[in-house]
């Protein structure tokens, strides 16, 4: 087994032909254009008043062979002092105009980068590692960004050496065929070693994402680790992909190391045989003796660039292995696809499952030819063990998976023909584990709608049990809840989720219901918070709490994608089917009367 065995590409990862790959690169440098017309000009101011340097200064050899005027030598070192001063001038524009292109086009291929990730659907996170998504996004744009860099460099000195050898040619033409001759023989090399650079290039980026991937995972779950006392086994899993970085870079720079020794004795040899015949011409006085100094000044500034391509060739692969991997992300289609993008009008709420089918993986299918009708206003509970396919109903509605075949219809209309962002403002969706972002409890409650005042949030608030949750948070409105809402307690938090559904006043209602244990206060003040919502809205609650399923208009029990039973709670635990056994495992124990029972029985003597 190779090294590199173990760190695979991403299921959506493609390999683009050189062509492609900067064509889509110079796209993204098509709106700074402007400003990459001001970079060729000073370049090429750059370049040519580096190629003047050798020039003057073998004017000025030549100069020494007699006795030189004063004034000559004054006027040589005055011109390398001003062409000194004028190439940092130049250079300090070049880097302020670069930093701010390349700053701009790596914001813009992150925005890109972020965009296509945010618009994928569920399954695509189900899939792939969300901290190598982010590696993706921060990391490798940056690494892009000094590739960009490094070609400009490259390319003022390609630029001077061109500017050189029109000057040479005119000189002494068999002389500069020695140098030309030289320029196949490291262009070879620098070509055969590309496939290599950018092989181990990209494998070092695969292992550095998994170590992005492995401390996302880890801090997340740093509070589950203290808890069962796992720090040393979530540092070992950090400390082996840590280790697997750096045994692949090691690799990859033992790899990329054998470059500029080569090219130092490749330049070397060159120095050498150029000495020899220009020593050779200069005694015949075919050339002087400044003209000879020159053409060995030149063959640096001939294999220079060169060398600095092949040197920096990590660097260069860097930036086109992230660049590759950027385009990637972005190029990868979603699963969810909409037929056409019609705007959603306003919405009554009926839905309808015509012969649906469904599956997360081919060989594991979870709805097949499933048919349901929900009427419009209808709370509708869902009942059924893990794996029943309950969830699967919810997120096909909100369109967060794509089903495979048969329909589901919104008021009589192909859910695939709406237009998803507009559907989605119908829609209101509380999840089973309620996620709050940073930040205060009123950016929570107004995330999906920021136009709505505090005085509508309190007006709100002071219906859930008249607004005493509001005074169990130490700043009210304004409480941070902290990272995922960890400041807050569970209750707390599902609050605040269905007070933002609230404020959002949604046409469809989706609720996966915590299982979670709270108090029977907060309890109650999540019904009555349920209650608002679902006095306004079609309902589809993922019920795991008896006060739920009870208040629901009516109830279905699912298993294996199927539906066995349904019916209202009274009726259903008559008829002492599936829902009954279903009411004795999970709900009974909730009721009043069980609580009544176990307390009687517990005083008995």
């Amino acid at each position: 087994m190779g090294f590199f065995d173990g760190l695979d590409a991403e299921k959506y990862d493609r390999t683009y032909a050189d062509r492609d790959l900067a064509r889509r690169i110079v796209g993204y440098f098509k709106p700074q254009w402007r400003r990459l017309l001001q970079v060729s000009l000073i370049t090429l101011a750059i370049a040519g008043a580096g190629s003047l340097l050798p020039i003057i200064v073998s004017k000025g050899i030549d100069l020494l062979k007699g006795v030189p005027a004063l004034w000559s030598m004054i006027a040589i070192g005055g011109a390398v002092l001003f062409i000194g001063l004028a190439i940092w001038f130049f250079n300090w524009g070049l880097r302020r105009l670069m930093a701010i292109t390349i700053a701009e086009v790596v914001a813009q291929l992150a925005i890109d980068a972020y965009s296509a990730s945010v618009e994928h659907d569920l399954s695509f996170y189900d899939e792939f590692s969300s901290g190598k998504i982010v590696s993706r996004i921060t990391s490798d744009t940056r690494d892009f960004g000094e590739l960009v860099s490094i070609i400009t460099d490259v390319g003022s000195q390609v630029i001077e050496a061109l500017i050189l050898a029109v000057v040479l040619f005119t000189i002494e033409w068999r002389l500069t065929l020695y140098i030309f001759a030289l320029l196949p023989v490291v262009t070879v090399f620098a070509i055969l070693y590309r496939s290599i650079a950018r092989k181990a290039t990209r494998q070092g980026m695969r292992a550095m994402a998994n170590v992005n991937s492995t401390i996302k995972e880890t801090v997340s779950g740093i509070a589950v680790a203290k808890n069962f006392r796992q720090e040393a086994s979530i540092f070992n899993e950090f400390s082996e992909a840590n280790n697997t970085s750096y045994k692949v870079n090691v690799r990859r720079g033992l790899a990329l190391s054998v470059v500029f020794p080569t090219l130092n004795a490749l330049s070397g040899i060159a120095t050498g045989v150029m000495v020899y015949a220009g020593g050779l011409s200069a005694l015949a006085g075919v050339v002087t003796v400044g003209a000879w100094y020159l053409f060995i000044m030149s063959l640096d500034r001939f294999l220079y660039p060169i060398m600095n391509i092949t040197s920096f060739w990590t660097s260069i692969q860097n930036g086109l292995s992230a660049s590759e991997r950027v385009f990637a992300l972005i190029d990868t289609p979603t699963a969810v696809v909409q037929i056409a993008s019609d705007p959603v009008p306003p919405l009554k709420g009926e839905i309808i499952f015509e012969n649906v089918s469904f599956h997360y993986k081919e060989s594991e299918s979870i709805l097949a030819g499933f048919n349901l009708k929900i009427k419009a206003g209808e709370n509708l509970a869902i009942v059924g063990h893990t794996g029943a396919g309950k969830t699967s109903i919810a997120k096909l509605i909100a369109r967060f998976y794509e089903f495979q075949s048969g329909s589901i219809l919104i008021d009589g209309r192909d859910i695939r023909c709406f237009n998803l962002n507009d559907y989605r403002r119908h829609l209101g969706v509380v999840s089973q584990v309620p996620f709050l972002f940073s930040g205060t409890v009123e950016d929570n409650i107004r995330y999906a709608r920021q136009d709505v005042p505090e005085a509508q949030i309190i007006s709100i608030a002071k219906k859930i049990g008249s607004g005493d949750w509001l005074e169990t948070l130490p700043n009210g409105l304004a409480t941070e809840v902290g990272e995922r809402g960890a400041r807050l307690s569970m209750g707390q938090r599902q609050l605040v989720s269905l007070m933002r559904v609230l404020v959002q006043q949604p046409a469809i209602f989706v609720l996966d219901e915590a299982t979670a244990s709270i108090d029977p206060f907060t309890e109650w003040q999540i019904q009555q918070a349920l209650a608002l919502i679902l006095q306004q809205t079609t309902s589809i609650l993922i019920a795991h709490r008896l006060s739920t399923v009870k208040s629901a208009d009516r109830i279905i029990v699912m298993e294996n994608g199927a539906i066995l039973e349904e019916g209202n709670h009274q009726g259903l635990l008559v008829g002492g089917g599936h829902y009954a056994t279903l009411y004795n495992t999970y709900f009974r124990h909730q009721s009043l009367e069980y609580v009544e029972q176990a307390r009687a029985l517990a005083v008995e003597p």
